[in-house]
């Protein structure tokens, strides 16, 4: 099973905060850290936070694993591009920022419900009522969203072990091409769940 950004039970302070502090304070975490972090160095001062915000969440670490496997890929990419492009400082900076960013996320997912998360959405959208937008509609694409993380990762995951029954090597094009399929079929079948629910305009 694919328990990245699943909600893991527990009585921590982190798992006490409501979902709306704990999602604006967790945006303006990762929105400083972007702004912040400019050196390697720095990167060292933020993965220590990550790790203490997890360590007071009581997360364990087979959990904090899952959560930044599935982008595991993705940063071997851009670091390489980066490091070609514009040197490995700038490699670390974008992939540091990244994995920290990605982790602060999922630990919010990791100690709030998605149903208390999509009120406080809901909530949050209210206003916009006035000009036309439905804020049910709004909470309902955010918490989409974080549900295609996990679906992404398991697509992924099942295209490499398949690879890997296969004997066969590392090939970019090889992942990309299945796994782009796989996220289609998923988008289609997601989008027919919808429409039969009456949510298809």
């Amino acid at each position: 099973m694919n328990t990245f950004g699943l909600y893991h039970p527990g009585t921590s302070v982190l798992h006490r905060v409501p979902a709306g502090p704990k999602l604006v304070v967790t945006a303006a975490i990762i929105v400083v850290l972007s702004l912040w972090i400019r050196q390697p160095w720095q990167v060292l001062p933020a993965a220590v936070l990550a790790v203490i915000a997890y360590t007071v969440a009581r997360i364990p670490l087979r959990l904090t694993v899952i959560q930044l496997r599935p982008i595991v890929w993705m940063l071997a990419f851009v670091g390489a591009f980066q490091w070609v492009v514009a040197g490995w400082e700038r490699a670390v900076v974008i992939c540091g920022s990244l994995l920290v960013a990605v982790a602060l996320a999922a630990l919010v997912t990791l100690t709030t419900r998605m149903t208390d998360m999509l009120d406080a959405i809901v909530s949050a959208a209210r206003p916009l009522r006035r000009v036309g937008v439905d804020p049910d509609r709004v909470g309902l694409v955010l918490v989409m969203t974080i549900r295609a993380i996990p679906l992404l990762g398991a697509v992924v995951t099942r295209v490499t072990e398949a690879r890997k029954a296969r004997g066969l090597g590392f090939s970019l094009r090889a992942l990309v091409v299945p796994v782009v399929v796989g996220a289609l079929m998923t988008a289609e079948a997601m989008g027919e769940a919808l429409a039969a629910r009456g949510v298809d305009d």
